[in-house]
């Protein structure tokens, strides 16, 4: 039962994330050959301004 977890900067649109979660899971079950209904995709949207790159805001 694989788990994949994503995260990102907020913004994108629940349409984007949707397509987002089916590619995904179309890619882990080609290369993998887990079922799909097995495959569990999170995504966690991190608030802009709470993370962080070579000391900087992003």
């Amino acid at each position: 039962m694989p788990f994949v977890h994503i995260e990102l900067l907020e913004g994108r649109t629940p349409e984007q994330l949707e397509a987002m979660m089916k590619e995904v899971t179309d890619a882990v079950h080609k290369t993998s050959g887990a079922p799909k209904e097995n495959i569990h995709v999170i995504i966690n949207e991190m608030k802009k301004g709470t993370y962080g790159n070579n000391g900087a805001w992003k």
